[in-house]
């Protein structure tokens, strides 16, 4: 009984040396990038660390080409991650989300699924209420997309898109780099090649959470936003076309 005792006691000692990591193998943020290493369809995803002289840290992974945290420091100094992500490569496999993705080939909604290009009427899936939301069901942000860390605070990201991809006409091969600049900036860079006419509309999903603790209300930040329009949508969320002022609406953060 006294050996079974000594032999659970070991084990649970390895498993909890196991599952606490040196802090020199984890991301400031506390993200194990092994837990980021898998394939998806063939292809290998990793997680890539941005930092600058300043120590801002941007945490990155190919698949999906998404921000999993952005440590920047506040006006105090302090470090904190102000992005919502996810620990783990299986999480985002697993909870399919549009967090801090790079959402292709087209972002938000296409009416009905549907478009006219060249006198032909081009039908996408509907995904959403009826409309093609990101791109369809398997958008640019479940694909695992090439990558290339240029230097320590460049990432590209490239992804290849057959003609017919979700339906889309023409080959396409896209481009994403992610630059972390010295003043504490991250620059999003977007290109894109076609071998056939087409619509492209790409850009990132990220949701910020400014207190950098996600258990508290995003209600209680202090946000300014330099618009004084935007745009209605319907009980679908799709836009009715109409540009509206700001004043007087939710929408309203000029002030």
């Amino acid at each position: 009984m006294k050996k079974h005792f000594l032999l659970a006691g070991f084990a649970a000692l390895m498993l909890v040396a196991c599952n606490n990591k040196p802090a020199s193998e984890l991301t400031l943020s506390g993200l194990d990038p092994v837990k980021f290493q898998t394939e998806v369809n063939n292809a290998k995803t990793a997680l890539y660390t941005l930092k600058n002289k300043a120590g801002m840290e941007v945490c990155i992974t190919n698949f999906g080409g998404r921000i999993v945290s952005v440590m920047v420091p506040d006006k105090n100094g302090k470090m904190q991650d102000v992005v919502l992500g996810f620990d783990s490569i299986a999480d985002y496999i697993n909870v399919p989300s549009d967090f801090g993705a790079s959402i292709g080939r087209y972002a938000n909604r296409i009416n009905q699924g549907r478009f006219a290009l060249d006198g032909d009427t081009i039908q996408l899936p509907q995904n959403n209420f009826g409309h093609c939301l990101h791109g369809g069901p398997k958008g640019w942000q479940y694909k695992v997309y090439e990558a290339n860390l240029i230097d320590p605070t460049t990432l590209e990201l490239t992804l290849v898109s057959p003609d017919g991809d979700e339906n889309f006409p023409g080959n396409v091969t896209a481009k994403v780099t992610y630059k972390l600049t010295e003043d504490n900036a991250i620059d999003i860079k977007y290109s894109a090649t076609t071998d056939k006419k087409t619509i492209i509309n790409m850009t990132n999903h990220s949701y910020f959470n400014l207190a950098g603790d996600p258990s508290k209300a995003s209600t209680d930040n202090i946000l300014y936003v330099n618009a004084d329009y935007y745009t209605p949508v319907d009980s679908t969320f799709m836009t009715t076309g109409e540009i509206a002022p700001v004043k007087d609406t939710p929408m309203d953060f000029t002030t």
